[in-house]
């Protein structure tokens, strides 16, 4: 389960999932308890109202509201600073800053005390006796709580691949349609837990469709030095893929002249791809031999197959899962982007200010071409319509 923020939006609101989205919100998790968390967010709801209305947003304020649990933003549209300051407090409870928060609300109280502002000091007072006691009513499994010794994959990588536990994962995948709208992903997994903050996502430089290749430019862009201060150094790179996409970012790698372990996850039976002399780890066989897997061994390379309720397998698991996921949606935002403009584009008349107005009334050019003839001359007026509904047919029965 991930516990959703849509602060951005003009009614932002608080609600759980178990599918993140790339939507502009923020997750937090995953939590592998969903009636924890529920219960986590009831509390932390008293100390942070926030709204639930994800779907319809009443005309008036709700009972939540009368009972101090919702800011009531329908009867009072002005609570809207203060309620993102609440969730952006909420936010910072949830990724794990609870220390600072809480100094900086005592800072905050003070300030209000010595401005002879005593209500809300008195209100910013009662939030922090609530944060103490909820100590002892709830944990999450953040990164402030979180052991990182108790983890056993990441100790079970450690003790498998002779390397330091490492704290911090990138996984990196491609997508493409066919060689079109190629990109890359790059996700991050601190201590265990994906950090989306720190998510990355490149538009491939390279035409066609080679995977080795993109993979070598992402590896390659990723590694830059600029980047080491601006998002930190990786304690080890997951490549999905098999020995030829592995080579491609050790290539890369070294040509940066790195030392970062570097393996491999194939999809097909789940095996652990390892370079003999390259990735920079030191497969213990006997280990390997008591979580009941085995190895199989070329001129380069080293194939390890675990079972796969192993936690190190589930582990890298996740952080495949998640990088081909982000690659995949940032690549169908490309290829939607790609098909709409190119058809709208071709339109005589149709200029910039009234594609945004097509797909701001019908969602999408799909939403477009099922478009009545009147709905579309409503929107651009009769002689537009004409001419954007021949250019649609002529789609069409391309199509077919």
């Amino acid at each position: 389960t991930y516990v959703r923020v849509n602060h951005r939006d003009d009614h932002p609101t608080v609600s759980t999932t178990r599918r993140p989205l790339d939507d502009g919100a923020r997750y937090f998790g995953p939590f592998f308890s969903g009636l924890s968390v529920r219960r986590a967010l009831k509390y932390l709801r008293r100390i942070f109202p926030y709204s639930t209305h994800t779907k319809v947003v009443p005309k008036r304020a709700c009972l939540q509201a009368h009972l101090g649990l919702c800011p009531g933003l329908e009867d009072d549209p002005s609570k809207i600073d203060a309620y993102r300051n609440d969730l952006k407090n909420l936010m910072r409870y949830l990724k794990g800053d609870r220390t600072e928060l809480m100094r900086s609300l005592e800072r905050d109280m003070r300030a209000a005390s010595a401005d002879h502002a005593f209500e809300e000091a008195a209100k910013i007072r009662n939030k922090l006796l609530a944060l103490k006691s909820l100590r002892k009513q709830i944990v999450f499994g953040d990164r402030e709580s979180l052991d990182i010794s108790k983890d056993e994959g990441l100790m079970g990588l450690s003790a498998l691949l002779g390397v330091p536990v490492p704290r911090r994962i990138e996984g990196f995948d491609i997508s493409h349609m066919s060689g079109t709208d190629t990109v890359a992903s790059m996700v991050v997994f601190v201590s265990g837990v994906p950090d989306k903050a720190a998510y990355r996502k490149f538009k491939m430089r390279i035409p066609g469709n080679d995977d080795f290749a993109h993979m070598h430019e992402v590896v390659q862009r990723r590694l830059q030095k600029k980047y080491e201060s601006q998002w930190g150094k990786p304690s080890m790179l997951l490549i999905d893929g098999g020995k030829g996409q592995l080579s491609a970012a050790l290539k890369a790698r070294n040509e940066k002249e790195y030392d970062i372990p570097c393996i491999g996850l194939a999809k097909r039976e789940e095996e652990i791809v390892v370079h003999k002399s390259q990735s920079n780890v030191f497969v213990d066989h006997a280990e390997l031999h008591r979580l009941g897997g085995f190895v199989t061994e070329s001129e380069d390379f080293l194939v390890l197959l675990l079972p796969r309720n192993s936690h190190i397998v589930k582990l890298l698991q996740r952080i495949r899962d998640e990088s081909h996921r982000f690659a995949v949606s940032y690549h169908s935002v490309l290829k939607v982007k790609r098909q709409t403009s190119s058809l709208l584009d071709d339109v005589p008349t149709i200029g910039p200010e009234t594609r945004k107005k097509l797909l701001k009334t019908f969602g999408s050019m799909k939403g477009i071409m099922q478009a009545r003839d009147w709905e579309l001359e409503k929107v651009i007026g009769v002689k537009r319509a004409a001419i954007l509904k021949q250019y649609i047919r002529a789609q069409q029965r391309q199509s077919k």
